[in-house]
């Protein structure tokens, strides 16, 4: 694939910019700083793509909250203004850059998702005896900015893009949570190389995507190996043997440390596929989809938000309604239907439901 060339101009164009503002809000356009923003749109508009095109734009600082879902995460809130920025530039670098990816990258694709994962999981689990499921330890945190900016320049030819990602990616950095040391390293190498990618940006969530695309082709293509998927950093690979699954293992160990990433030493397993295995919040048994623990935990508590909302006037009955709707949906994609009508029995916005 040829290099990306001339991308800045269509990033800090006037349309491009009102478009990506319009994105941005979707859904949130009445929290006051979009209110802010929005009041003087025009002109802020301006005044961004001003700052683009004379290289003189600097991202503000991020808003940091923790949730525990169920694991506690660091969610980093960008200024609203970044986030029209984000979207600015996904607009003009995802569609090209997405043509690389392989069709079994599942995560923050349209059309593909969560629940098309889990249904290729399932098939697998069908189809072939063995099963390996990774995941990668602190992902997102542990993501390295200067091997992350070598795969963007292999990719993208304009130096305006070239430095809006590193303005983005400089911002983002966060302190280490973890000492990581690779081969080759002094002891003050983890220090001194910037990593992590905060959790909540457009911009992250795309570049996660393109850190692990060169990991993707590769390990696809193994001896024996069958079938293979990815959502974000959790991954599993088919095959009919265990022998060609433990030798692929050895093989994704030394392709994530060349990216200073290791595998989650307890979540990683090989498995029969008769056994059942943990795929996006589910756990798959031939002829059996089960949500997980951790997954129903977190409905339970989300029903009772939600009915506690609704008593206290925080909440109209139809917003309680939709939500529910979503999550149920989200429950179909397994063998719940006994379940949801446990969950949802006595709740007055679940009339319908199963």
């Amino acid at each position: 694939m040829r290099k990306l060339l001339d991308l800045y101009p269509s990033i800090t164009s006037f349309s491009n910019l009102w478009a990506a503002a319009q994105s941005a809000q979707r859904g949130k356009r009445y929290r006051p700083d979009v209110l802010a923003f929005n009041n003087r749109l025009e002109a802020e508009l301006f005044r961004l793509q001003s700052q683009l095109r004379a290289f003189t734009y600097q991202p503000g600082p991020y808003r940091r909250f923790q949730i525990r879902d169920p694991k506690p995460r660091t969610i980093s809130a960008a200024p609203y203004r970044d986030r029209v920025v984000h979207h600015a530039l996904c607009a003009a670098i995802v569609p090209p850059l997405e043509q690389r990816f392989i069709r079994t990258s599942y995560a923050n694709r349209l059309g593909f998702g969560t629940h098309r994962a889990l249904r290729h999981f399932v098939r697998a689990s069908r189809r072939h005896r063995w099963v390996l499921t990774a995941d990668i330890r602190l992902y997102f945190p542990s993501i390295d900015h200067r091997l992350l900016l070598e795969q963007l320049r292999h990719l993208i030819g304009c130096e305006g893009t070239l430095w809006l990602l590193e303005r983005i990616l400089a911002n983002g950095a966060e302190p280490p949570c973890a000492i990581d040391v690779f081969p080759g390293d002094t002891l003050l190498t983890p220090l001194e190389r910037p990593r992590g990618l905060p959790i909540g940006n457009l911009t992250s969530q795309f570049l996660a995507n393109v850190h692990l695309d060169g990991f993707d082709h590769s390990i696809r293509c193994l001896p024996g190996v069958e079938a293979y998927l990815r959502y974000v950093d959790d991954f599993a690979l088919f095959a009919s043997t265990s022998e060609p699954l433990q030798r692929a293992r050895t093989v994704i160990e030394r392709e994530l440390a060349e990216l200073r990433l290791r595998l989650h030493p307890i979540k990683s397993q090989i498995r029969r596929s008769g056994d059942g295995a943990s795929f996006v919040g589910f756990f798959v048994r031939p002829g059996r989809v089960r949500l997980r623990n951790h997954n129903l935990i977190r409905g339970r508590r989300r029903l009772k938000c939600l009915s506690r909302g609704l008593a206290a006037g925080a909440c109209s009955l139809e917003e309680a309604r939709a939500s529910l709707l979503s999550w149920n949906a989200h429950l179909a994609h397994g063998h719940t239907i006994r379940l949801r009508r446990k969950l949802f029995a006595g709740l007055p916005f679940a009339a319908g439901l199963p």
